[in-house]
């Protein structure tokens, strides 16, 4: 009992001397902790702010404007331990050990950070784009350091870790993704008249961009038909749903002036 009281008498005095060597050295450090994160906050503010009115992307503004927060409350914590008697360096040099050892359990996840910050700087897309990468494709709703989101029109969440981005070729269209269509008319219809009548009705459909026009044209000659390709620019969360519009309006266009859509026939002839 005596050896456990003198103990707690010896723990006692050791706290009451470091507070008294350190109390003022403990206040200041405090104060310059306050000030770095209260600093670090408005500078991260401006940081966007100013990247915001510049028209950089908003996923690079989210970037720079973290960075510079963490640094100040690094620099911040680097002036103030030294304060409480904590001495940096080997500090440092065990977060460097430690770092070391880390890395080598977790390479996926800091390859992945890797990647990410790649995207954010060299800016291969942005959020908004439509992209197509490792056979999945959607817009992008979200960067982040360690993966990117895509969204598709059946509002799916896809999330991709950012290293199977990198060193991979990347499909971007921007807003807009690309459909194509076919239509085959008989041999013996107005071709010309047919396409016309095609690239004015389409140009109606709801959905297609206002950017890229329609393109119709022969496409390939079929056995029983004269095939008609088409191609336009679709918003992408609306991909499917612009398709069979367009299929319906194809339809309809050629049925009421009287343009075949044949099907395939074959003539079989008995020879005696």
């Amino acid at each position: 009992m005596e050896q456990e009281i003198e103990q707690v008498a010896e723990i006692y005095n050791l706290i009451t001397t470091y507070l008294v060597n350190y109390s003022f050295q403990i206040v200041g450090a405090a104060i310059i902790m306050m000030v770095g994160v209260l600093l670090g906050r408005k500078l991260s503010e401006v940081v966007f702010a100013v990247a915001e009115r510049r028209g950089v992307d908003i996923t690079l503004s989210k970037f720079f404007a973290s960075a510079t927060r963490i640094a100040v409350i690094g620099s911040a914590v680097v002036i103030a331990l030294p304060k409480l008697g904590v001495q940096i360096t080997p500090f440092i040099a065990a977060i460097g050990a430690l770092g070391l050892g880390a890395g080598l359990a977790i390479q996926g996840l800091l390859s992945n950070y890797g990647a990410g910050l790649s995207i954010i700087l060299t800016r291969p897309f942005v959020v908004g784009d439509t992209i197509r990468v490792q056979g999945v494709w959607g817009v992008v709703k979200e960067v982040t350091l360690a993966y990117t989101v895509l969204s598709n029109e059946d509002d799916e969440m896809i999330t991709i870790p950012n290293r199977h981005i990198i060193g991979e070729i990347i499909h971007n269209s921007q807003a807009d993704t690309v459909l194509e269509l076919s239509v085959g008319i008989a041999y013996d219809s107005n071709t010309k008249r047919a396409i016309e009548i095609i690239q004015q009705n389409l140009g109606t459909v709801d959905g297609l961009s206002d950017q890229r026009p329609v393109q119709v044209g022969i496409d390939n000659f079929g056995d029983s038909s004269i095939n008609i390709g088409i191609r336009c620019w679709v918003k992408t969360e609306r991909f499917h749903d612009v398709k069979y519009a367009c299929n319906t309006v194809l339809q309809e266009v050629l049925s009421d002036n009287n343009i075949a859509i044949p099907f395939p026939q074959r003539e079989v002839r008995l020879l005696q």
